[in-house]
């Protein structure tokens, strides 16, 4: 019997209808059976603050536990002026604290990001790496996943339209399910 990984997916968008909430959804469903992918929201937390560190707030405690549940994190992100987006740092720096209780320390993580240009947020996703780094996060190094045209990947049900994404997409899903085994 294999076994089954729990992995909270972390969304950098809140818009609703962003591309990276569709890819989220879209990766939900092409997650083999191995891989349970369940969004994890980001838009209650307030801005950092370590005043918080003492009496979190019920949305820091609900998030931080979230994570720390899961198996393993996958990230999904747009990029915004070469980096990641504000609500997306603001999480991992929520839940990396306080010192020596982050709830991301040892969790295997893989990033994809969608972009509405041709080169795929490669400097979002190269940025969140280096995050991920100083939060022992162990992040998958291949395949990097960079979506470039995002805006025109999707149907109106969110389904995505070009085959060879989605094989890409699998093959992706499938490496992260065996850099999950090999690093938990």
């Amino acid at each position: 019997m294999s076994k089954t990984y729990n992995v909270a997916v972390v969304v950098g968008s809140l818009r609703k209808d962003s591309m990276n909430r569709k890819m989220a959804h879209a990766l939900i469903k092409l997650a083999p059976e191995s891989l349970k992918l369940s969004i994890v929201e980001i838009g209650e937390l307030p801005l950092f603050n370590q005043d918080h560190e003492e009496t979190p707030t019920p949305a820091i405690s609900d998030f931080k536990q979230k994570i720390k549940a899961a198996n393993a994190v996958l990230f999904v992100t747009p990029e915004y002026n070469r980096s990641v987006p504000g609500v997306l740092k603001n999480a991992i720096d929520t839940g990396s604290r306080p010192y020596g209780q982050s709830a991301w320390s040892g969790k295997p993580g893989a990033v994809v990001s969608v972009s509405p240009g041709a080169v795929g947020g490669f400097g979002a996703n190269h940025h969140l790496r280096q995050v991920l780094a100083s939060v022992n996060v162990p992040t998958m190094p291949q395949p990097e996943a960079y979506i470039g045209n995002g805006n025109k990947l999707f149907d109106a049900n969110g389904d995505i339209t070009e085959q060879s994404t989605a094989d890409f997409l699998k093959k992706f899903l499938i490496a992260f399910d065996l850099w999950i085994e090999r690093n938990i």
